[in-house]
C-alpha cells in the first residue's frame, strides 16, 4: 500500500532507504505488512528511488514470493542485518541515512543493526507511517468492511447463544472458536465482563459464572490482516429502571456523536460533545472516545481530549463511549465507522438493550 507516497516521505526526510523487520511471525511488524502484504519473518528494504525488496529465510521464501513485493532474496546468513547489509551493498544502494520505525525496533535488534551499518545515521519514520496508514485506500476499505461484517455475524451468533454459556471464559472461547472456524484471527483478546467486572474497561474474562447485570462484550476479528472492533452490552437478568435509563442515555449519546461527524471536524470536538452530553456521568467516562482501525486495532486518528487530529475522507475509526461505576457495573457501546463524504457505520449488530 502507498509505496510511492512513502518514498516521497523518505526523500523529504533525506533518507536513502527505510528498513523494517519482523523477527517473530506471531508479532508481525504492522508497517512491514502494510507496505508488502507479507506477514512472515524477514526484512523489508525500501530505497527512496528504487524497487523495494524482501529478504526472507528459506522456510518463508515461498510465502514472501506471494506478497506484493516482486523482488525477494533468500536470507543466506543467520542474522537479519548481515544479509540486509550484504544485499544492499550488492545492489549499490546508498545507506548513509536509514529510516527505521522506532516503535517496532527493539534495543537488542538495534544493537545488531548498528554492527552492520556502523556509519549510518538513523531517522525515525514511525509518525510518517502512521499518517500514511490513517487514510485508507479503496481496497483497504473493502477489506475493513468485510472484517466488520464477519465480526457482526460472530457476535450476533454469540448473543443468540448467550443463555447456553455458564462462564465469561466460555463466551470468550466461543468468540475465538467461531473466528478460527472461518479461518480468521482475533484483533485482540475478547473482553467479556459481567456484573461488577464491567466497571473495568480492559477486564480479562475469567472462568467464573456469568454474573447478573450488564455484560460488556468487546470483540473484533482480522480479515486479510485488517481489524474490526465492536462492543455491545447485554443484560443478564432483570434491569432496574435506573439501569435502563443510563443505558438509554449512553446509546443516544453514541448515536448523536456519530451524527455530528463531518469532514475536517476536530476529533477533540466530538470527544468534548460526548463529555458535555454525559453531564453528571462525565466522571464515569474514563477513556478516549475512539481510535483509528486498520492493520492494527489502534491507529490514528485519536478521538481524545487534547487530540489535534481531524476527521478526513477515507478514515476508519471507532466511536465507543462508556460509563463505569466502580465495583457496580459498566456499559460501553462501540461501532467501527467509515467516513467517506458521509458516515457509514460498518458494524451493524443491534444496539438496543438486549435482556437475556
Amino acid at each position: 500500500m502507498k509505496l510511492k507516497e512513502f518514498q516521497v516521505e523518505l526523500r523529504k526526510k533525506n533518507c536513502d532507504l527505510a528498513l523494517f523487520y519482523t523477527a517473530d511471525s506471531s508479532r508481525v511488524n504492522p508497517n512491514m505488512f502494510y507496505f508488502s502484504g507479507y506477514s512472515g519473518i524477514g526484512v523489508l528494504v525500501m530505497p527512496k528511488n528504487k524497487e523495494p525488496f524482501i529478504i526472507a529465510p528459506q522456510m518463508e521464501f515461498q510465502k514472501a514470493k506471494e506478497s506484493q513485493i516482486k523482488k525477494v532474496y533468500s536470507m543466506e546468513k543467520k542474522r537479519f542485518f548481515e544479509s540486509a547489509g550484504e544485499i544492499i551493498r550488492k545492489n549499490k544502494i546508498k545507506a548513509k541515512n536509514i529510516a527505521i520505525d522506532k516503535n517496532n525496533f527493539t534495543l537488542n535488534s538495534y544493537k545488531h543493526f548498528k554492527k552492520q551499518f556502523k556509519k549510518a545515521k538513523t531517522k525515525d519514520i514511525a509518525f510518517e507511517c502512521a499518517k500514511l496508514r490513517e487514510i485508507k485506500t479503496g481496497k483497504e476499505i473493502e477489506i475493513l468492511r468485510k472484517s466488520c461484517s464477519y465480526a457482526d455475524s460472530i457476535l450476533k451468533k454469540t448473543i443468540k447463544n448467550f443463555k447456553s454459556f455458564k462462564t465469561e471464559s466460555e463466551v470468550a472461547a466461543f468468540l475465538e472458536y467461531e473466528t478460527k472456524k472461518l479461518g480468521l484471527e482475533l484483533s485482540f483478546n475478547p473482553i467479556v465482563a459481567s456484573g461488577n467486572n464491567g466497571s473495568m474497561p480492559h477486564y480479562e474474562p475469567k472462568n467464573i459464572k456469568i454474573k447478573n447485570g450488564f455484560c460488556v462484550i468487546d470483540f473484533g476479528v482480522k480479515y486479510k490482516g485488517y481489524c474490526s472492533d465492536i462492543t455491545r452490552t447485554v443484560y443478564f437478568g432483570k434491569p432496574s429502571q435506573e439501569e435502563k435509563e443510563i443505558y438509554g442515555i449512553l446509546l443516544e449519546i453514541q448515536e448523536d456523536s456519530i451524527k455530528m461527524i463531518r469532514n475536517n471536524i476536530k476529533c477533540s470536538e466530538i470527544y468534548d460533545f460526548v463529555c458535555n452530553k454525559l453531564g453528571k456521568y462525565k466522571p464515569n467516562f474514563t477513556h478516549g472516545l475512539g481510535h483509528g482501525v486498520g492493520v492494527e486495532v489502534h491507529e490514528m486518528p485519536n478521538l481524545t481530549l487534547n487530540s489535534k487530529d481531524r476527521i478526513k475522507n477515507s478514515m476508519v475509526f471507532t466511536i465507543e463511549p462508556g460509563v463505569y461505576f466502580s465495583n457496580k457495573f459498566g456499559i460501553r457501546i462501540e461501532d467501527t465507522i467509515l467516513f467517506k463524504n458521509k458516515v457509514e457505520v460498518l458494524t451493524r449488530t443491534s444496539k438496543h438493550l438486549l435482556i437475556i
